[in-house]
Order: structure tokens, then sequence, then C-alpha cells
């Protein structure tokens, strides 16, 4: 049986438009039907792409979210949409994340959310930009202070890719 939930007109419906450029207006959010839980929730979009500003060359990546509900939760469908609206879109990598971050965070007002980027390398150097947020004065601002001084202390190996 179908559930229709109120603010969501992308999910269900066949008739998918997708951006031609950056579209921020496209996440659509419903209630968090657990607010009274702290659970993380976790995207992997591993065909992320967008373009160098100064180039137009494409740039590739796997992009990972991760975030703690309050009260909203992003639907996945628009998220897809979203992501995929910076294809045509010019910014660097650094950029990408932090504006990423920073919609759904707007969006959303999650308890934590962090975002990473994993670039493919272009000109022999891969960039795998790191942020994050927590609520503040909360234990959540607490866990992105700690998450963001404890991120990828370990070097990679140049064959992981």
């Amino acid at each position: 049986m179908s559930e229709k939930i109120p603010g969501l007109s992308l999910l269900g419906n066949s008739a998918t438009q997708y951006s031609a450029d950056y579209n921020p207006g496209v996440l659509e959010a419903f209630e968090n039907r657990h607010p009274d839980m702290d659970y993380m929730v976790k995207f992997n979009c591993p065909e992320f792409t967008s373009l160098c500003p100064m180039t137009g060359q494409p740039d590739f990546a796997a992009i990972y979210i991760n975030y703690i509900p309050d009260r909203l939760m992003v639907e996945s469908k628009s998220l897809k949409l979203y992501l995929f609206s910076f294809r045509n879109h010019g910014a660097f990598h650094e950029d990408c994340v932090n504006v990423i971050l920073k919609d759904l965070r707007a969006l959303m007002r999650p308890r934590f959310i962090e975002v990473q980027g994993k670039f493919t390398p272009r000109g022999g150097i891969s960039i795998d930009p790191y942020t994050n947020w927590g609520q503040p004065d909360t234990l959540y601002e607490k866990m992105a202070a700690y998450r963001l001084e404890n991120h990828d202390l370990s070097f990679e190996d140049i064959d992981n890719r």
C-alpha cells in the first residue's frame, strides 16, 4: 500500500526532471518517525560529477554523507537529483562538499552531519575534502570536533582507487 507523505513530490513520481545546473531547490524533507533516538543515516554516491570551474573538465568522486537526524530527514530521490544537479556546475572539490553540507543542514537541521568527497585523480593528484557540523552547545558539536580532529589519520595506499 502506497502512503502519501506530506511535502514529498518526487518519490513515486515517474516524470522525473533532471536539473541542468546546481539546484538545491529540488531537495525535499520528511518527518523523522524516531526523533527520540540517535541513529546515523548514511548515503553513498559513487558516481558524483561536477566541473572544474577553471578548465571545464569533469571531476568524478564518491560522495559520502552521514547524519544524525533531528525532526527532519532528506528524501533519497530528491538527494539523488540534487547531487546530479552538480553535473554541469563549476566548483572546486572543497566547495562541493561544503555546499552539500550547508544545503542539507539548511534543509534538515540535523543533530550532526558530515560530508566527504573522494575525487579521482587529475594531473596525478587526488583531493579528498571532508567537512562536518554538530548542533552548537550539544554533544554533537563535540562529536563534530572529535571527528574532524581524528579524520583520516592514516595515509592511503595509492592503489586503492
